[in-house]
């Protein structure tokens, strides 16, 4: 044998492998659980939890809040964008019916009436413009009332994987409407109330003497910072409010502190959230008007140069599809900030309540035999 041949490995089993009197045997559960002998079974891999429809039924992210508003609209957008268009255009229609019908009459009376006439004439108009602003403004409450509970109602159907049509969506959202209209009163009174006592404060002061009036414009500035402050802080604690309504059928004072309970311990979080999608909604609505706010006086004087009124309908035409296109931006706008509260709420539930366990024990019953189930979303 040469020496080559002398450290040649011995014939066997291929290199990597052992003899199969080496291998170690499997191991066996002698014992108990936790105790000698016992060998726990091998781990499963992580699955993420179930996503049914529009969220995931676990305590949502920061970046899942902020894009789950407009994924609502996108998954069902006839119902969400419908009703939002639907509100803006019965507001709108509502305003211009009320008032431009009035003015005119006001403009023609004035131009007939006698100089001495003519202040006097003013000031009933004006007065009596701001009792007409209030139809169009009971319009809005209302439609703001019944659009948060529209979308409170899809948001929680659609978290279950329904996909509501716009009858039944407005069916069920009408069903809480008569609080939903108190708790937006109670709401704007809340704002309005405090802002007119600093206006008057402020006048009251400037009246005194001419040097009073950077006292009052001081004063007024501290007032209104502290408002700003208070408004944010409140708005945020009882944002939660309207969901709380519509699901659990509370009445407006018991869902105020349903929300201030929800809120505790997370308020920077919610407060960031809104903030955040309000400033996207308007800054869109800003750069979609922006535009036709300068483009029609730049056309009009192009066109007509010399004020003649040729280049009249043109504007006018430019104006309506800036209207209508604010207009849909704004409905959009106004659905996805009623969704965010309802998803707010049902983020919040998941967090401190374990709404999303009820959730998916409601999810593992067939459709077919949930209808004897209670309601999900109320507490018992």
């Amino acid at each position: 044998m040469s020496d080559r041949d002398s450290w040649l490995p011995p014939s066997g089993p291929a290199v990597g492998s052992l003899p199969s009197s080496w291998a170690q045997p499997e191991p066996e559960n002698t014992g108990q659980p936790g105790g000698p002998g016992f060998v726990p079974p091998p781990p499963s891999g992580w699955t993420p939890p179930p996503k049914p429809g529009l969220l995931p039924l676990r305590p949502l992210g920061f970046g899942t809040l902020l894009g789950a508003p407009f994924q609502a609209i996108r998954r069902n957008p006839a119902p969400t964008f419908g009703s939002g268009l639907l509100v803006q255009l019965a507001v709108g229609l509502i305003t211009v019916a009320v008032l431009v019908p009035y003015f005119i009459w006001l403009t023609e009376r004035m131009a007939r009436a006698a100089a001495a006439d003519i202040d006097t004439i003013a000031l009933g108009g004006i007065g009596t413009m701001l009792l007409l602003m209030l139809v169009p403004l009971a319009i809005s409450v209302a439609g703001t009332a019944l659009l948060q509970g529209i979308m409170v109602v899809e948001v929680a159907s659609a978290t279950l994987g329904e996909r509501l049509r716009l009858g039944a969506l407005w069916k069920r959202g009408v069903k809480r409407l008569g609080r939903l209209i108190g708790w937006v009163l109670l709401a704007s009174l809340a704002v309005l109330i405090p802002a007119l006592i600093v206006v008057a404060i402020t006048i009251a002061i400037s009246l005194i003497s001419p040097v009073a009036i950077v006292i009052a414009v001081l004063v007024a500035g501290l007032l209104a910072l502290g408002l700003v402050v208070l408004f944010a802080w409140l708005g945020t604690k009882l944002s939660l409010t309207p969901s709380a309504i519509v699901l659990e059928d509370l009445t407006i004072r018991a869902a105020m502190k349903r929300s201030w309970q929800l809120t505790n311990g997370h308020f920077w979080r919610i407060f960031g959230v809104l903030i955040l999608v309000n400033a996207i909604v308007n800054i869109a609505a800003q750069l979609v008007s922006a535009p036709f706010q300068l483009i029609g006086p730049i056309v009009m004087s192009v066109m007509d140069p010399t004020g003649t009124g040729s280049g009249l309908a043109v504007y006018i035409g430019i104006m309506v599809v800036g209207l209508a296109l604010t207009m849909v931006v704004s409905a959009v706008g106004t659905v996805a900030l009623s969704a965010l509260v309802a998803i707010i709420y049902i983020d919040q539930r998941m967090r401190t309540e374990g709404l999303d366990i009820e959730l998916q024990r409601y999810l593992e019953v067939p459709v077919e035999q949930r209808a004897g189930l209670p309601d999900p979303y109320r507490r018992a």
